[in-house]
């Protein structure tokens, strides 16, 4: 039975009803209302603090777990002795060209080569701001023994960036891999979102988030999502967890970006949905990405964290638990 979020002709849906993406034809109306009604200005450059990492070379102890907000959704774990970077990207601009596009508001609070030797990469999806070119082929080069896993339809792009060892998946399937703690579990999860590199390729490879089981800890990286309604499904598959790395940016005009990135009330749905699954847990702590880095859409920069903290004290989470980090900044669980 093909799953639901297979299209009947090829490539890949959302299989919910909430989860059909504004197309191109809805551009002139959101360019009309930007227009007519403007957007806030650029914060200042000295708005987003940078902090130095605080990063353990080569690894960290079988029984740490530490994160490491580079910037948007990069994010280096090192949990349970093995380093995992998520949606590496370093350059200047989310955009085929080099002199358009989104340009970085904030640069990369880590060097690449002063990146420890990874083991596994973990890809959510094809858009411009989670999978570079440069950055692909710089990592590739440099940490050539480190396993790489995407979702369907992205290997063979992946292979011809130079990466070696690679792996497609599709929901719900799961990569088991040799770790310092033993064995890794990595689960590759549904999200609600779209891919495209250009203007022919729209949904042609698939879009998910992914779920680390290494040792005692248990991390979800949600990649780029809206909010839909298996969040609780993948808590009770692959949880309790004890970290969830939440995008909570670029969400601005709602109408239009709804379907594709949650707000910052959508994600604090999500991470109810994520904790209401396991009760007798410890609440996880949630990291805040993809917000800061670039100016992708229309909201105030400076939005996201705050309204993330206010829905966060006004549902009475654990104070210490919510991680909004600087760019840069290291928090350990």
């Amino acid at each position: 039975m093909t799953p639901a979020h297979h299209a009947p002709r090829g490539g890949f849906r959302n299989p919910w009803p909430t989860g059909t993406p504004r197309g191109f034809g809805d551009l002139p109306r959101w360019w009309w209302q930007r227009w007519r009604e403007g957007r806030p200005a650029d914060p200042a450059p000295d708005a987003f603090p940078v902090a130095t990492p605080a990063i353990v070379r080569p690894r960290g102890a079988p029984d740490e777990c530490r994160a490491t907000w580079i910037g948007h959704a990069t994010v280096l774990l090192q949990v349970g002795g093995l380093n995992v970077l998520t949606d590496p990207m370093w350059s200047a601009r989310a955009s085929p060209l080099s002199f358009a596009g989104p340009k970085r508001f904030v640069p990369p609070a880590l060097a690449l080569e002063a990146l420890p030797p990874l083991d596994v990469v973990l890809l959510s999806h094809n858009h411009y701001d989670h999978l570079d070119r440069p950055t692909v082929r710089a990592l590739a080069r440099a940490h050539p023994g480190a396993r790489w896993l995407v979702p369907l339809g992205l290997a063979r792009v992946l292979r011809g960036w130079g990466v070696r060892e690679v792996a497609e998946h599709d929901w719900y399937d799961e990569a088991r891999l040799d770790g310092a703690a033993g064995e890794v579990r990595i689960g590759c999860t549904p999200a609600q979102h779209f891919t495209a590199r250009g203007p022919h390729d729209r949904n042609a490879t698939l879009w998910c988030g992914w779920t680390l089981a290494v040792g005692r800890w248990r991390v979800f990286f949600a990649g780029d999502t809206g909010l839909h309604p298996v969040f609780d499904e993948i808590a009770r598959r692959w949880g309790p967890f004890d970290l969830v790395i939440l995008p909570i940016g670029a969400y601005a005009p709602r109408w239009f970006m709804r379907a594709v990135h949650m707000d910052p009330e959508d994600a604090m749905q999500a991470y109810r949905a994520l904790r209401d699954a396991h009760p007798d847990a410890s609440p996880p702590a949630m990291l805040p990405i993809h917000w800061g880095t670039f100016r992708l859409t229309d909201e105030d920069m400076l939005e996201p964290p705050r309204r993330t903290r206010a829905r966060w004290e006004a549902d009475g989470w654990p104070a210490e638990r919510l991680w909004l980090l600087a760019h840069g900044e290291t928090k350990a669980v």
